[in-house]
């Protein structure tokens, strides 16, 4: 995740908040590594042992939510969105949604205008 982080990251102030975070969500969840969530969900002893680690959770999906909520700061020090944005609660609903979004690992992705979109409305209170 340090590259797709740092990528992000440097996007910002560039483009559009919802442009930038619906490339890096596309990536995200079009990876291999979000691929393994099910196998990490469908265990229970390995649940429990990553709820005593850290990061808490599915590693792959905390660290996604720091990911974009590092992004989500950065854009709001450049004023990007509002100052009064809380980034604790966007960033972690980004992840949750877009996860929906590409749950159904047997079908075809969503369409970038069905990311955007979702982007578009977590994010409509603060743009």
């Amino acid at each position: 995740m340090a590259s797709p982080a740092t990528a992000l990251r440097e996007a910002a102030g560039t483009g559009t908040v919802v442009g930038n975070l619906t490339e890096a969500l596309t990536a995200l969840f079009g990876s291999v590594a979000v691929a393994i969530v099910p196998l990490v969900t469908f265990r229970d002893e390995l649940r429990a042992r990553l709820r005593q680690t850290w990061p808490a959770g599915v590693p792959v999906l905390t660290e996604a939510v720091i990911m974009v909520a590092s992004y989500l700061t950065f854009e709001r020090g450049l004023g990007r969105i509002a100052a009064d944005a809380d980034i604790d609660t966007l960033a972690p609903t980004l992840i949750g949604a877009g996860h929906l979004l590409f749950a159904d690992r047997q079908g075809t992705p969503p369409e970038a205008d069905a990311v955007r979109k979702m982007v578009t409305t977590v994010l409509a209170g603060v743009l």
